[in-house]
């Protein structure tokens, strides 16, 4: 971990000062991708052979399980040192001290690759209830263990990380406090750079649709509330759909199942504030005259136009990330501003595509 946080000249010159037994073990370790579970793993395990009893696994474990990260699971292997399963030490103590490991085992082994990313161990020590997981290599040799507080280490690494994105803003690679003025800002500013250009598009929108509000400038008051709403109802389905993802509970070929959720959520969320966004016209024009005669046909503008918005914020939302993480990019990419912006410039020509139709000739 150490290694891995300090650039190539100082590792360089740490690992010279190795003895020459760790040096072999942290080149060998340095030699996997930086996010994968090799870079994880430690070699010190106990691993015993199936034609060995009870007592004499329990003598080795004596000897050498003191040099172990940990001897909560020991490990059987054959003479290839081949994994073939692993059992954990409750179940060793209680047998018989003549009976075979061979005997106990339930071939209910659960093993991750060197080569496999780190957030899928995570998500592996998330679904199964194990203290450490071994780690082999294309033929199932045993190279060594990830235990799991290495794992929620990392963890919260990639939630931080995560976090960070959804928030619009690169990773921060050391704590807020610590972090030079110069460096946050150039962490924050390509973001906000790319979100401004974003909402210049809204007002591009405003500008096309500028005679309309002319015409009936009362539509512009409602203009905050819509797109915010549907920005809103977006960033939602974008949490949801990212913290689903995080836990492995969908994949990318869950899609049409979430889109149909969404649909029927989107449409849900879209009639409640709809029907909200009609009563609260309805109220003002009985104590005042500030939407004149025609003041149904605004609030069914608005009332329908939050309907389009929110739906259309709730897919948006639910669908980037998964085709971010079908095209191999980051979901949490698609953060919250992000989703926002996009929903807003959108959610301009949905609310004055809807005034066009409901006020040509009344208003417009």
């Amino acid at each position: 971990s150490l290694f891995s946080e300090l650039k190539g000249d100082a590792v360089a010159k740490l690992i010279k000062l190795l003895p020459a037994k760790d040096r072999i073990e942290a080149l060998s370790l340095l030699g996997y991708e930086e996010d994968s579970v090799g870079r994880l793993m430690t070699p010190d395990y106990v691993a015993v052979k199936k034609d060995w009893t009870v007592s004499r696994v329990l003598a080795h474990i004596r000897r050498y399980g003191k040099n172990s990260e940990t001897i909560d699971v020991v490990y059987v292997i054959d003479k290839d040192g081949v994994l073939l399963d692993d059992i954990r030490i409750r179940e060793i103590l209680l047998s018989d001290p003549e009976a075979l490991i061979g005997d106990l085992t339930d071939q209910r082994l659960i093993a991750l690759k060197a080569d496999d990313h780190q957030e899928e161990a995570i998500n592996v020590f998330r679904m199964n209830n194990r203290v450490a997981l071994p780690v082999v290599d294309d033929n199932n040799v045993l190279l060594g263990i990830v235990t799991v507080d290495d794992i929620l280490w990392i963890a919260n690494e990639e939630y931080t990380e995560d976090m960070h994105k959804v928030g619009g803003t690169q990773a921060l690679d050391e704590p807020y406090l610590d972090m030079p003025i110069f460096g946050l800002f150039k962490k924050r500013i390509g973001w906000l750079v790319v979100l401004f250009l974003g909402e210049m598009l809204t007002a591009t929108a405003m500008q096309h649709f500028e005679a309309d509000i002319a015409k009936a400038v009362i539509l512009a008051m409602f203009v905050p509330l819509i797109i915010s709403s549907g920005g809103n109802s977006g960033s939602q389905a974008s949490t949801l759909i990212i913290q689903a993802m995080a836990l492995g509970e969908i994949t990318v070929g869950d899609w049409w199942r979430v889109m149909r959720r969404e649909i029927i959520s989107g449409l849900m969320l879209g009639v409640v504030l709809g029907a909200i966004g009609f009563l609260r016209i309805l109220a003002w024009t009985t104590f005042t005259d500030m939407y004149g005669p025609h003041w149904a046909l605004i609030g069914a503008t608005v009332g329908v136009s939050l309907v389009g918005v929110v739906l259309w914020g709730s897919l948006a939302g639910s669908m980037l990330p998964l085709l971010l993480k079908k095209l191999g990019a980051d979901p949490a990419t698609s953060s919250a501003p992000f989703v926002a912006t996009l929903v807003d410039v959108t959610g301009l020509i949905i609310y004055f595509s809807v005034a066009v139709m409901f006020l040509t000739g009344v208003l417009l």
